[in-house]
C-alpha cells in the first residue's frame, strides 16, 4: 500500500521533524516499509502555469501546431506543440527554456522549421497522472507565470508498506489511521477529521433499503441530487495517482479519496437505476457483469446488493456495469458498508478477483466507520461541488456490532512484561495517543478498546503490553541477558529415529536430502505419464496445479530427479515428509510421516541399484533396530511402480514399506538411458518397532567350511525358504556371491558358512545339510547349475 506523506500531513503537525526519520522509526513500531521510497516532483523544475494566445496550424505538418503563450512575463513564448487538445484561451502546464523534466532539459531547437522556446506538458510528462492524450489543461483560477509546484501538491513523499504486515490491522489500511501512528510515534495531537452533520437531514425520508443476510454486518446509505460537477479537484487526482489508483470521474474518484483517507470502501450508485435495496444471497446461480466489463459466475455463497430482486454489485468486492455512473448522473445514492470478512475472502477467492475494496473487508473492518465515512463524503462534496442537495435522511440498519473489550491491569503487569520500568503518565500517554480510552487507580489500569481496533486484533492484556512498548521503542530497551532455567527434554521415539535416519542416508551412503510441499504438481506428473492420485483435493486452489493433496511421496521424487539429471551421472535423493491417505469420521486428514528414498544411475544396471537401495534400508533397520528385515513380492499399486519387481518391506512380521523399480513407461519419459529405483518406508511404523538388544556373539575357535551352490533360478526368495526349512543350528551366515542373466537362463550363486564353537566340523555332516537344501529346491524345479 503507498501512502502520501502530503496527506498524513493534514492530519498530524509534522514541521521540525525528520520525514525519513519518522518512516523508519515507523517501520520499526508498526509495520514494515519498503525500501524504495518515492520523492515526488523531485525531478521536475522551472515548470509554470501558462496560457495559449493563439493557435495557428504548422505550415508544412497537419500535427503540429504553432503556439503563442503567455507566462505572465512581458512577452510571448513561440512554442511548436504537437497536442491534439490545444486551443486558444486554454492555460496550461508549461516547461520553459531551463526547465528540468527527469533528465531531459529544455532548451530552444528548431522542430519542422520553427524555433520553439519551451514546451507544454501532459500530465504524464509532470508526473502527477498516466494521462498523455494531451497537454494537461487547467481550469482553476491561477495567475499566470505560478509554479506548477505552488499551484498544486506536486512535491510528495511517497513510501510503500508491505501489505502482509497490516493483515491484523484493518484501521492501518487508511491514511488516517497511519496519521495516527505518526502522531503517537512523535508525539503530536492528532487533528480530528471534518465531518457533516448529518442528523439535519432526519425530516427527509429515508432510503428503500434492508439487510436480508447476516453477512451483512451494517448499511448506511445517503441519496444527492444536482450533482453538476465530472472531474475531481487536480490534488485530489495526484493523491490517488501517487497511491497507486487512477482517476475516473468525479464521483468514483471521491469513493476511492475516502477509501484511502478513512480506510472504509464506499460504492456510488446511480440514483436512477437503484431504487430500493436489498441486501441478499441467493438460491440459484446466475451471471452477472460486473464494472470492468467481466461476466462473472455468482453462487449461492455469494452476498449481493440488489435493487428489489435484480443484482446491482457483489457485496464488498465490486459494483455492477448496469448501476455504474455515467458522464450524465446527477442523482447518486452513496453506500456505506461492513460485511463478514470470512464471506468477502472466500468469494473473492471463488471469483479469482480481488480488489481494494475487498482486501479492506477481508481485514474486519469496523461497522462504526460506515456513518462517519458518509459523514466525511458529505463534507467534502459540498466542498467541491457546492450546489449538491441531499434528498434523503441517513438510512443506517446495524445487524452486527462487535463487542466492546475492557481490558484491567496493574503496573507490575507491565513492569514484569516489559522487563524494564515505564512510569504511568507513559502508560496512559501512549495508549491515549494510539485512541484508547484509560483510567488510573494507583497502579491500577482499565483500558477501553477504540472500535477500529476491536475487531480481532486488540482481545488481551499482552496486546496492551505491545502497544506500549512498540511506540516506547524497542531500541529503548536496555540488553541484558535473561535469566530462565533450562530442563533437558527426551526427544521423542519417531524424532529420534528420524534424526538418525536421516544421519546414516547422508554421511554412510551420502544421500542428499530434499524437502518438498505436501501437493502433487499435475502439470509435472503428467509429463511423466503419472496419474495424480489423491484422496484430498483443496476447494477454490489459487492454482489448479496444486490442488491435489499426495498420497505417496515417490512422484514428487520422480520430478525432483527429473530437474536434476543434468546435474550428475549418479544420485540418491531422500525425503521425511508428509501423505494423506485419508480421511477421519471427523473429516480430517489422516497424516503419515513417509520416508522416501530414490536412487538414480546413467545406464541399465538396474540390479545392482535395486541391491544397493535394499542394502540401504537393511542397515537402517539393523542400526537403529538390531533386526533383520525380509522382503515379499507384492502388487503394484500405483502406475509408476514395476508390475513385477516391486516388494513389500517386512520387520518382524510387519510390514512398514515397499522396495520397487520404476515403471518402463514412466522411465522413457523421465531417462531411457538410466535407471531408477525407490523405497518409501513409514516412519511412525517403523519408529513403533522395539529395538532389540545387541547380542555378542563368540566367533569359533575352530575352522569353519564354506559351500558355495548355484541355483539355476532368477529369484532369491526360495533359495532364502529352502535354508530356513533346512533349521540348521551351524549355518552362521548366507551371503549372495553372484547373480548371472543372459536372455535364456539365470543364476544366483550363494555361500553357506558353517561352524561350531565347540569343534571341527566334519566334511559329510555339512554335505548333508547342503543335499537337503538341493532336493527341498528340487521339489519347487528349482535345480543346482551345472
Amino acid at each position: 500500500m503507498f501512502l502520501s506523506m502530503n496527506w498524513i500531513k493534514d492530519f498530524v503537525d509534522l514541521s521540525g521533524l525528520d520525514e525519513l526519520s519518522l518512516i523508519n522509526q515507523f517501520s520499526l513500531s508498526t509495520a514494515e516499509v519498503e525500501n524504495d521510497i518515492q520523492f515526488k516532483g523531485a525531478d521536475i523544475s522551472g515548470i509554470v502555469v501558462a496560457q495559449i494566445k493563439s493557435v495557428e496550424n504548422h505550415p508544412e505538418s497537419k500535427k503540429l501546431h504553432l503556439l503563442k503563450v503567455d507566462i505572465g512575463e512581458s512577452e510571448l513564448i513561440d512554442v511548436v506543440c504537437g497536442a491534439p487538445n490545444v486551443k486558444v484561451g486554454m492555460k496550461t502546464a508549461f516547461a520553459k527554456v531551463g526547465a528540468k523534466i527527469g533528465e531531459i532539459e529544455i532548451a530552444p531547437r528548431p522542430l519542422a522549421g520553427h524555433m520553439s522556446y519551451g514546451m507544454c506538458c501532459s500530465e504524464s510528462e509532470i508526473g502527477i497522472s498516466d494521462n498523455h492524450s494531451g497537454i494537461m489543461e487547467i481550469t482553476d483560477d491561477i495567475p499566470l507565470g505560478t509554479d506548477i509546484k505552488e499551484a498544486y501538491a506536486v512535491d510528495d513523499i511517497i513510501f510503500e508498506v508491505d501489505n502482509k504486515s497490516l493483515t491484523n490491522r484493518p484501521d492501518l489500511w487508511s491514511h488516517y489511521g497511519i496519521a495516527r501512528e505518526f502522531a503517537a510515534i512523535a508525539k503530536r495531537p492528532l487533528k480530528p477529521l471534518d465531518f457533516d452533520d448529518l442528523t439535519k437531514y432526519d425530516s427527509l425520508p429515508k432510503v428503500d433499503m434492508k439487510i436480508e443476510d447476516k453477512l451483512c454486518q451494517r448499511y448506511s446509505c445517503l441519496q444527492f441530487e444536482n450533482i453538476s460537477r465530472n472531474q475531481a479537484p487536480v490534488n485530489m487526482r495526484i493523491r490517488l495517482y501517487y497511491c497507486g489508483m487512477r482517476a475516473i470521474n468525479f464521483l468514483a474518484d471521491m469513493t476511492n479519496y475516502l477509501m484511502l483517507e478513512m480506510g472504509q470502501p464506499m460504492h456510488a450508485f446511480d440514483s436512477r437505476k437503484v431504487e430500493n435495496i436489498r441486501i441478499k444471497r441467493f438460491d440459484h446461480d446466475f451471471k452477472f457483469r460486473t464494472l470492468d466489463g467481466v461476466e462473472r459466475n455468482i453462487d449461492t455463497d455469494t452476498l449481493m446488493i440488489c435493487n428489489g430482486d435484480t443484482p446491482v454489485a457483489i457485496a464488498g468486492i465490486m459494483g455492477g456495469l448496469d448501476s455504474e455512473i455515467v458522464e450524465d448522473t446527477h442523482t447518486l445514492t452513496l453506500e456505506s458498508a461492513t460485511f463478514d470478512a470470512t464471506s468477502i475472502r472466500k468469494s473473492t477467492v471463488r471469483l479469482s478477483h480481488r480488489t481494494d475494496a475487498s482486501m479492506r473487508y477481508e481485514k474486519s473492518l469496523d461497522p462504526e466507520l460506515t456513518v462517519a465515512a458518509i459523514a466525511r463524503f458529505v463534507y467534502l462534496l459540498k466542498q467541491y461541488d457546492g450546489g449538491v442537495e441531499v434528498v434523503s435522511s441517513l438510512t443506517d440498519e446495524i445487524a452486527y456490532r462487535y463487542p466492546e473489550v475492557t481490558l484491567s491491569f496493574d503496573k507490575a503487569y507491565v513492569d514484569r512484561y516489559t522487563g524494564i520500568e515505564i512510569d504511568n503518565d507513559t502508560i496512559v500517554s501512549t495508549l491515549e495517543r494510539l485512541g484508547f480510552s484509560v483510567s488510573v487507580d494507583g497502579d491500577d489500569f482499565t483500558v477501553v478498546v477504540p472500535s477500529w481496533r476491536a475487531t480481532k486484533d486488540v482481545t488481551i492484556k499482552a496486546d496492551i503490553i505491545e502497544e506500549i512498548t512498540r511506540i516506547y521503542g524497542y531500541d529503548n530497551f536496555e540488553i541484558h541477558t535473561a535469566s530462565a532455567p533450562l530442563f533437558p527434554t527426551r526427544p521423542e521415539p519417531c524424532k529420534k529415529d528420524e534424526d538418525n535416519i536421516k544421519d546414516i542416508l547422508v554421511k554412510r551412503f551420502a544421500l542428499h536430502e530434499l524437502h518438498s510441499y505436501v501437493w502433487n504438481y499435475a502439470d509435472e506428473l503428467k509429463e511423466l505419464g503419472i496419474a495424480n492420485i489423491g484422496e484430498i483435493k483443496l476447494m477454490n486452489a489459487s492454482n489448479p496445479n496444486i490442488e491435489t493433496i499426495r498420497k505417496t511421496m515417490i512422484p514428487t521424487q520422480l520430478c525432483q530427479v527429473k530437474s536434476n539429471i543434468g546435474y550428475a551421472p549418479e544420485f540418491g535423493i531422500f525425503e521425511v515428509g508428509r501423505v494423506v491417505s485419508g480421511m477421519t469420521e471427523d473429516n480430517l486428514c489422516i497424516e503419515n510421516k513417509i520416508l522416501g528414498i530414490t536412487l538414480y544411475k546413467k545406464g541399465m544396471d538396474v540390479r545392482s541399484l535395486y541391491f544397493k537401495l535394499k542394502s540401504i534400508i537393511e542397515v537402517l533397520v539393523d542400526e537403529l533396530k538390531h533386526k533383520d528385515v525380509s522382503f515379499e513380492k507384492i502388487e503394484a499399486q500405483y502406475d509408476y511402480e514395476h508390475p513385477t519387481n516391486l516388494n513389500a518391506v517386512i520387520v518382524d512380521g510387519k510390514v512398514i514399506g515397499r522396495l520397487g523399480i520404476v515403471h518402463p513407461t514412466v522411465m522413457k519419459k523421465l531417462d531411457k538411458r538410466a535407471c531408477v529405483v525407490f523405497a518409501e518406508i513409514d516412519v511412525d511404523k517403523f519408529a513403533a518397532i522395539a529395538s532389540d538388544s545387541i547380542v555378542y556373539r563368540e566367533p569359533s575357535k575352530f575352522p569353519g567350511i564354506d559351500i558355495d551352490l548355484s541355483f539355476l533360478t532368477g529369484r532369491f526368495a526360495p533359495i532364502k525358504a529352502a535354508i530356513d526349512a533346512a533349521h540348521c543350528e551351524l549355518i552362521k551366515a548366507v551371503d549372495v556371491i553372484d547373480i548371472y542373466e543372459d536372455a535364456e537362463n539365470s543364476s544366483i550363486a550363494v555361500r553357506l558358512t558353517f561352524s561350531d564353537n565347540t569343534r571341527t566340523l566334519t566334511r559329510d555332516e555339512v554335505t548333508s545339510v547342503s543335499d537337503a537344501i538341493v532336493a527341498e529346491l528340487e521339489k519347487d524345479g528349482i535345480k543346482l547349475k551345472g
